[in-house]
């Protein structure tokens, strides 16, 4: 898969200003974190950005050059949307690798660590920013943390349909049209406004995108059961109660991206499938050994017994020791 950009965890450390600007802050020797707009267009030898909150940028050549002070690795202190009709290549889903052609959508939120193999940001398409303080006093500033895909690796690009693509661009170009009007009290409802139907549409194509993937999902859901019957089994006792992000890992994926396949699979996100094998688990050592109540809970990965019957009784209406008792 031919990505120029990676996302990785974001690094402890101190942040510092970098000499001679206040909009750029150098984090360590080799990152940089751009707290405005204008800062990062000036980098990239864009113009000013119309908006200083919003920066909508097409680029039909498909290469912007960044210096040599930059390249290596960055922080962006807004949201990024960036849509690429020319993406070819493999990309991993679980543990397979598909091949794809048909571009898509990829999401970025504010502060992760981004960098790039080289000194060409591939802007092929468009790229729109976003600066939280746009959202401040409205709605959206809470909800969009409510899109999971702004947590997605890099590699769980959305794909769309043709008809998906047009609706993109077309809600780019009233972005961009709204962006390059003349400004009124009502131009930031608008532009909001977009924006929140815009994600609303990344939303919806997303759920699309899992349920047109059913048969790959579905051999991640029993990779899934498979996980689990085996870390419950070897090393839940040692190493207590699995994590979403442990199955994540596992499964190559990123734990937003895997909560949001289960729910359209199955109705529950990773922590609920989790609880409930753990249930399974319990409910057979509690029916078919003599193990004492703590002996089951210890094995099943809790530090302390009444943490167990407390999660066992929410999830059944029984004490553990009374659904022993019902096979008595």
């Amino acid at each position: 898969m031919d990505l120029t950009i990676r996302v990785v965890p974001l690094p402890a450390g101190k942040t510092r200003k970098y000499p001679g600007n206040n909009q750029m802050k150098k984090e360590t020797d080799t990152t940089y974190k751009f707290e405005s707009l204008s800062e990062f267009h000036r980098v990239l030898g864009l113009p000013k950005p119309v908006h200083p909150l919003i920066s909508l940028v097409y680029n039909t050549d498909g290469k912007i050059r960044i210096p040599d002070s930059t390249c290596k690795q960055f922080m962006l202190a807004f949201y990024k949307i960036s849509y690429k009709p020319n993406l070819k290549g493999k990309f991993r889903y679980g543990q397979h690798y598909y091949d794809f052609d048909e571009g898509g959508l990829f999401f970025l939120a504010p502060n992760q660590l981004t960098g790039t193999s080289d000194q060409n940001l591939d802007f092929s398409g468009f790229t729109l920013f976003v600066h939280p303080d746009l959202l401040q006093n409205y709605p959206l500033a809470k909800k969009i943390h409510q899109y999971n895909f702004f947590s997605y690796s890099a590699t769980e690009v959305l794909h769309l349909s043709d008809q998906e693509k047009a609706t993109v661009l077309s809600m780019a170009q009233l972005i961009d049209e709204e962006l390059n009007s003349r400004i009124d009290r009502l131009s930031q409802d608008v532009l909001i406004s977009q924006l929140e139907l815009f994600l609303n549409y990344a939303d919806r194509f997303y759920q699309r995108q899992f349920l047109t993937r059913k048969a790959v999902n579905h051999d991640l859901l029993q990779k899934l059961e498979e996980i689990l019957n085996a870390y419950f089994e070897h090393k839940a006792a040692d190493k207590g109660i699995p994590t979403v992000q442990y199955l994540a890992c596992e499964l190559n994926l990123s734990p937003h991206y895997l909560s949001d396949m289960l729910r359209s699979l199955t109705g529950l996100n990773a922590q609920q499938h989790i609880h409930l094998k753990l249930i399974d688990k319990a409910k057979e050592k509690l029916s078919t050994t003599n193990l004492s109540i703590s002996e089951v809970a210890y094995q099943l990965g809790f530090e302390h017994p009444q943490s167990f019957s407390t999660l066992f009784k929410s999830k059944t209406s029984l004490s553990p020791l009374e659904f022993r008792k019902s096979f008595n």
